[in-house]
């Protein structure tokens, strides 16, 4: 197929809120993809979602033809490109995870720790299934998975569909283009490794220079940007790298229990309110993209308030949509490009298994996404990395077999959870709030 016949790209979780940022990117003149299909398990989501769409393509010639379906072998025949965000059990099941942590006094957040580990259990089967479908559906296509904990997510699926499923976030990619825009510089060669929402950004060189150690030495330049005012100039040099936001949990567990805790609504609960408002307001709506666009706002300069950023006053666009967007480009036109993706290890941690996720700078071509050799993890975030893909394992374990018992386990061994007692009461009230979690036995 050459590029002017153009690319069938389905996306899993159509009727998303996000959607919108994803077809955006499309309408570009690079654009691989000449139709959209929209898979989704509540048609009133997609159809909300089809008006958002079908108002952005207005004033683009040619944009994707875009389709509408809730039959998942349908949406997967015949596709070249796959993008997975689907979320088990909606938004409510998102403050489902928070509530019941919080109640226990654990960090309640979606993809790290208690909420992480129910988030993943409910969602593995699902993604594992879909997997299996793909591979007999579409077993060329290309899977991108955002769907979350995307590291998690996606070694369960690369069990069935190889190195054909990569998985994507905006966090690192985000955060380089950061610390770039702060040493002032367009391009580099960035060091970074770690695992989903556990990485760290360790070396910025440019021309064999490592810039690092002078974004850290100035705290003018680490208070210009969103990690560097998270996380302070004393912690980064003690550190002596820049880590993704979502250490700020681990590094500050108490008190954003306390925040979380204190809080009128979490995170998942302020979410859940404006989005529900959003999907009634574009079922009547006669200007769908000015509603959802006004949302988006709200939503994006609201992000990790909690945590002590406010209003993101450095928000900007590029973000899981743009990963998405280039490296689709990269394997439809073999043009290579760089990009930090979670793929399986081979080799490239050293402290890792070869089968682990693990999230890392590739080389994307037409043959797919390439680990570049001698990534290492900062000696300090080691041994998190290590016990926190030890608690993956055992989730993955516990989603196979539908042990309760290998879930606790995994449960009690995540550092922000750290008790057998508390593990085994938090699967428990999980498994009562949540029906996908009746296979746990």
């Amino acid at each position: 197929m050459t590029m002017a016949e153009g690319r069938r790209l389905t996306i899993l979780g159509g009727g998303g809120f996000r959607v919108p940022l994803v077809y955006g990117q499309l309408l570009g003149p690079d654009s691989p993809i000449s139709s959209v299909i929209l898979y989704d398990v509540s048609a009133t989501r997609l159809a909300a979602i089809s008006r958002v769409l079908t108002a952005q393509a207005a004033a683009v010639e040619h944009p994707p033809e875009i389709s509408v379906t809730t039959d998942l072998s349908e949406a997967l025949t015949g596709a070249d490109f796959v993008f997975s965000a689907i979320r088990v059990h909606g938004l409510a099941g998102r403050v489902i995870d928070e509530r019941v942590a919080l109640a226990e006094g654990v960090l309640g957040q979606e993809t790290v720790g208690a909420g992480g580990i129910a988030y993943g259990l409910r969602t593995l089967p699902v993604a594992e299934a879909i997997a299996r479908r793909i591979a007999l559906v579409a077993p060329g296509a290309w899977v991108i998975n955002f769907t979350n904990p995307a590291g998690l997510v996606t070694e369960a699926m690369a069990a069935h569909l190889g190195d054909r499923v990569i998985g994507i976030c905006d966090s690192p990619s985000a955060l380089g283009r950061r610390v770039m825009r702060a040493l002032g510089v367009s391009s580099a060669r960035l060091s970074y490794a770690g695992l989903n929402h556990l990485g760290w950004l360790s070396a910025v060189r440019v021309d064999g220079e490592d810039l690092l150690p002078r974004l850290l030495a100035s705290g003018e330049a680490l208070s210009s940007f969103e990690e560097g005012r998270l996380f302070g100039a004393e912690r980064l040099r003690a550190l002596g790298a820049v880590p993704n936001e979502y250490l700020h949990y681990y590094y500050e567990t108490p008190s954003l229990v306390r925040a979380e805790q204190g809080a009128a609504e979490t995170r998942g609960e302020f979410l859940l309110r404006q989005q529900d408002e959003c999907y009634a307001a574009l079922a009547r709506t006669a200007d769908p993209l000015a509603t959802w666009t006004a949302t988006l706002r709200q939503r994006d300069a609201t992000y990790m308030a909690l945590e002590g950023l406010g209003e993101r006053d450095d928000a900007e666009g590029g973000g899981y949509e743009a990963v998405a967007l280039a490296l689709m480009l990269a394997i439809a036109t073999g043009t290579p490009t760089d990009l930090i993706l979670n793929v399986r290890n081979r080799g490239t941690l050293d402290v890792l298994d070869d089968a682990a996720v693990v999230e890392v700078p590739c080389r994307v071509d037409g043959s797919g996404a390439h680990p570049y050799p001698g990534a290492s993890i900062p000696e300090h975030g080691v041994g998190l990395v290590k016990r926190i893909k030890g608690v993956e394992r055992g989730v993955l374990e516990a989603a196979s077999t539908g042990s309760r018992a290998v879930a606790a386990r995994s449960m009690a061994c995540h550092p922000l959870v750290d008790s057998v007692p508390i593990a085994r009461r938090l699967i428990a009230e999980y498994q009562r709030l949540l029906p996908e979690l009746g296979y746990l036995r």
